[in-house]
């Protein structure tokens, strides 16, 4: 932002923000898993709907998700100016102001449930518009600062979006579309602790009771390893209500065998170990696993489709 003066004795402040910075407020690598499992949810679901349709329901999922992200960007402004993960964002690092942020969010947050419900059921726009008021406001800007199990209830606001590519299908919910939900939220605890144990200090240094700050590296080591059991679990069980195949059972039984190996990894590492190369590796696996659980789920379906 840049601050001159007029003739007037006014100050003018020009933004210097650009697109790439405003697309950066929508934090779209977070969209990325949300728009992906929110179109698996809508391709899972019994039914049908109009391709145009359903293109708009998952445009207006992703727009959504990015309003979430803008108005946690805007709260957290404070603190992600003093973490080195996050001091770089648009708005600590001063090329978009809190206030033009907190706008931003406000519209894209409006216009996506708006457009949702007008152009597809209002059902799944209400559905949606929970889901930015949960990780906006209930897990932002309370949970987050308020308790260590901040990631494990908050996690539901990320775990939502295939239930809402469920309703903008069938305009209700039902077993499997929990089940759905259910792998995404058990996932949550175990992808972001592995982050939280090698950024402790950044956590530390802005007072978020994260898990490890607050209840040790053991502890939470240990709840990962629980986590990561029921997150295999939850994955295998799409094959059990009949949503998906056999094959995929396997496949998912495979993947969750190795995220729960990970974990064991995480689980053996020394206390205080500063390179913390488990945690770091079982970080970017938990990503590319839960994409490749919601992409064996697409490609099952698809399979079954075409084969019978």
């Amino acid at each position: 932002m840049t601050v001159i003066d007029n003739d007037l004795g006014d100050d003018l402040v020009l933004s210097e923000a650009t697109g790439r910075d405003y697309f950066a407020l929508l934090k779209p690598r977070v969209m990325s898993l949300v728009v992906f499992t929110a179109f698996a949810g809508l391709f899972l679901a019994p039914g049908s709907i109009n391709p145009v349709m359903g293109a708009i329901a998952i445009l207006c999922i992703a727009i959504g998700a990015g309003a979430a992200g803008a108005l946690n960007m805007w709260y957290d402004a404070d603190i992600d100016a003093v973490m080195s993960r996050t001091a770089n964002r648009p708005i600590p690092a001063g090329r978009i102001g809190r206030e033009e942020a907190l706008a931003f969010g406000i519209a894209l947050a409006c216009f996506s449930v708006a457009t949702l419900g007008l152009a597809v059921n209002w059902f799944a726009a209400g559905f949606l518009a929970f889901t930015i008021f949960y990780y906006a406001v209930f897990y932002t800007m309370w949970l987050k600062r308020a308790t260590p199990q901040n990631i494990v209830i908050g996690g539901a606001a990320g775990a939502f979006p295939p239930m809402v590519g469920w309703a903008a299908v069938t305009g209700s919910v039902s077993l499997d579309s929990i089940i759905l939900f259910s792998i995404t939220f058990l996932w949550t605890p175990p992808h972001f602790w592995a982050l939280a144990l090698f950024k402790m200090r950044d956590y530390e240094d802005v007072g978020i009771p994260m898990m490890p700050n607050v209840a040790g590296e053991k502890s939470t080591k240990n709840q990962m390893v629980v986590y990561a059991v029921l997150t295999a679990v939850a994955g295998v069980a799409p094959a059990l209500t009949g949503l998906a195949s056999p094959f995929y059972a396997v496949f998912a039984a495979a993947l969750g065998g190795y995220f729960v190996y990970q974990s064991l990894k995480v689980r053996a590492m020394a206390e205080g170990d500063s390179k913390m190369l488990p945690a770091k590796k079982m970080f970017t696996f938990s990503i590319f696993y839960l994409a490749a659980i919601f992409a064996g789920l697409i490609v099952d379906r698809a399979a079954m489709l075409v084969f019978g």
